[in-house]
């Protein structure tokens, strides 16, 4: 055995130094999202999303928001004046990324996905942003939810067993498991054109730059 100990010595260090890299290579890569020149996500090429505006806009808008998160709530007015002034050169695509220090994050994801069940999805997305503060601030969502629901003229029982299904649940889970897999650590993360925009830049006026900037490049219509 003295002969072979060597050779089993240089063995291991070379495994330690294969599993070192491949640790410090995953560590580098969840911070990647703020780095990351570009960004080209699985679902926003297959088109199996939460989108607005035209499949061939020229600059594509990607957030990973989380519906009690104050500056997902902030910024979604902004979001909203921007997508209503650049039409049909812009798509918006939401995934859910709900955070665990939310009360009732996750909830709200549901209940926008019980209201995408019936085709209702942007619409309830836009309801829990703007009435963010009032539904944050109560001990149970579901009755308020439910009256989101009515008021979007939902089926309301329907709604009701969606929100609870594992249908809902599976949708959430694979929008998280997309935003780690890119390194998401924050929201709103906004991915432009698949190049995440800044945390600095999360503000009307550097978004707007951002796809003025985009929109000079591309070939006129």
């Amino acid at each position: 055995m003295k002969h072979l100990a060597p050779f089993l010595i240089v063995a291991s260090v070379a495994l330690l130094t294969i599993g070192g890299g491949v640790i410090l290579y995953r560590a580098k890569r969840v911070s990647s999202v703020a780095a990351s020149p570009d960004i080209a996500t699985k679902e926003s090429k297959q088109g199996d999303v939460h989108s607005r505006g035209p499949a061939n806009a020229p600059v594509v808008l990607e957030e990973f928001g989380d519906f009690q998160c104050p500056p997902c709530g902030g910024l979604s007015g902004p979001l909203l004046t921007i997508e209503k002034d650049y039409a049909t050169k812009l798509r918006v695509i939401f995934y859910n990324f709900p955070f665990a220090i939310h009360q009732h994050a996750r909830a709200a994801a549901h209940a926008a996905e019980a209201a995408a069940l019936q085709g209702h999805f942007w619409e309830m997305h836009d309801l829990l942003y703007r009435e963010q503060a009032k539904w944050s601030a109560v001990p149970d969502v579901s009755q308020l939810f439910e009256s989101y629901a009515e008021i979007l003229k939902l089926d309301v029982p329907r709604f009701r067993k969606d929100v609870r299904s594992p249908q809902v649940e599976v949708r959430v889970v694979r929008d998280e498991q997309l935003g780690k897999s890119l390194g998401v650590q924050n929201t709103p993360t906004l991915i432009l054109n698949h190049r995440p925009l800044p945390s600095s830049s999360l503000n009307s006026e550097s978004i707007r730059k951002a796809i003025d900037e985009i929109l000079a490049t591309q070939p006129a219509r």
